[in-house]
């Protein structure tokens, strides 16, 4: 699969099977991340790999999390849940802030993105579904992630990856074309 295939063939997949992932295809991913660009080579990303009893810790986390942020929506919680429990490997990805300085914390933020989505197209090569979350049980803004995690106060949430094989294929949403979206100017 060349780099354009995996760029246009990669979906948001949130339904997974029942297999778990092997380790060797995650190490996969998580040496293809590192290979992202980064602003003066700060390498700023760090991977928390979650799964077997400690995905059962964060899954309690998402569901007090969930009750508590849409306790009149008990039908989102429970989507929302089943699409956690049916996910076998979940990854936090965190970026470097840098004491005093705004500027770099931010491009450490763009860098980890570049990382993630380095992953989401290795993932795709790989067979592998993939899902990057930040809201409702990514839980990227809630403490009891941060304090599950263990992350000092240099350390923020980027995203959480829900990754898998997918239970079917997602369909090709489609774009706005480029020309569209594009201003030259000269």
């Amino acid at each position: 699969m060349s780099v354009l295939e995996a760029i246009k063939t990669r979906r948001a997949v949130r339904n997974y099977l029942p297999k778990e992932v092997e380790t060797e295809k995650i190490k996969a991913l998580l040496d293809t991340a590192v290979w992202a660009p980064n602003d003066r080579m700060r390498q700023p990303w760090h991977f928390f790999v979650i799964r077997n009893e400690a995905k059962l810790r964060y899954e309690q986390i998402a569901t007090d999390y969930l009750h508590e942020r849409f306790p009149t929506k008990p039908h989102l919680v429970k989507e929302s849940l089943a699409v956690l429990q049916k996910t076998p490997l979940v990854i936090v990805v965190t970026a470097d802030k840098v004491d005093g300085d705004e500027d770099a914390s931010e491009d450490n933020e763009y860098a980890t993105c570049c990382a993630i989505h380095s992953m989401w197209l290795a993932a795709t090569e790989l067979g592998l579904g993939l899902v990057w979350r930040t809201r409702g049980v990514g839980l990227v803004r809630d403490q009891r992630l941060y304090q599950f995690l263990r992350l000092p106060e240099n350390k923020k949430v980027i995203g959480t990856l829900f990754i898998g094989y997918p239970e079917a294929d997602v369909p090709n949403p489609g774009r706005i074309p480029a020309e569209e979206k594009t201003t030259w100017v000269e």
